[in-house]
């Protein structure tokens, strides 16, 4: 495979077909800003929409009893500004499984364009000791199925 073969065949973070879950989230007024744009704190709460689309369902999360799912590292690139009214594409993709965590690549999309980026690490704990732990395999089964 030559240099631009490889290149071809990348999919870029900010193209719509690099993720996998796609969660609609609609846009507030309350989200806006002074400038009249969507405020940046709102874009954290739309990528948690998003990755709470997986983890969470109406039993519970996919984790067992006893054990919780934490955020450990969350990066954002806001790469074009939002406005109210509207409705927000988050997409969300499982980018690295390891043993107790994963990496989570997301992004937002607004009128088919690509306004933000994440990423984020998220650890399995066990709430009795607040430590990290192995996650199960039903767990991983339902990651492997968005990455």
């Amino acid at each position: 495979m030559t240099k631009s073969d490889t290149k071809r065949n990348t999919v870029s973070s900010t193209e719509r077909n690099f993720y996998k879950l796609w969660t609609p989230v609609t846009l507030r007024y309350g989200d806006t800003d002074r400038q009249g744009h969507i405020n940046n704190a709102a874009y954290c709460t739309f990528f948690e929409s998003g990755r709470v689309a997986f983890l969470c369902h109406e039993h519970g999360t996919i984790a067992d009893d006893g054990f919780s799912f934490v955020i450990a590292k969350l990066s954002l690139d806001f790469l074009k500004e939002m406005n109210f009214p509207g409705t927000v594409d988050v997409g969300t993709r499982v980018n690295h499984i390891g043993k107790s965590s994963f990496t989570c690549g997301q992004a937002l999309f607004k009128n088919g364009e690509c306004c933000s980026t994440a990423e984020s690490v998220i650890v399995l704990t066990d709430d009795s000791t607040r430590r990290s732990s192995p996650m199960p395999e039903k767990v991983l089964a339902v990651l492997r199925e968005l990455q």
